[in-house]
């Protein structure tokens, strides 16, 4: 409520926004990080697929696969968390990059090592 002032409880009594957090942390529940209309862009770790609200704002910020040279559009590709949801990634914008087919599979084939460029973009060389 108002920020980082106070947080509300169900029976009208206040908590400080610290007491909040961590009483949400010991409950499981994890904060979510809304855009526009109170759509999700964050959802940590409770959640391994990225959202609807999600994939459209990486396709505006990626505007297509993101290997580099690829052209295919934003509905041609798969959400990829670029560290794995399975390592601890989180499913997020920051954690997230749009791949066609083709590159999604050599991101997570282990034949290929997989590098960021300096534009951002990924490149995937096959290992000796």
């Amino acid at each position: 409520m108002g920020g980082l002032r106070a947080a509300g409880l169900c029976d009208g009594s206040r908590i400080s926004a610290a007491e909040a957090r961590r009483l949400a942390c010991a409950a499981g529940i994890i904060p979510v990080v809304l855009g526009g209309p109170s759509e999700p862009l964050d959802v940590g770790r409770k959640r391994r697929l990225h959202t609807k609200a999600q994939r459209v704002a990486m396709g505006l910020r990626d505007g297509g696969c993101t290997a580099e040279g690829c052209d295919r559009p934003p509905a041609w590709t798969h959400a990829h968390h670029d560290q794995p949801w399975s390592q601890g990634g989180r499913t997020s914008l920051d954690n997230g990059r749009l791949l066609c087919r083709r590159h999604h599979t050599l991101a997570h084939d282990q034949r290929y090592r997989t590098t960021t460029t300096p534009s951002g973009k990924v490149a995937f060389t096959r290992r000796t």
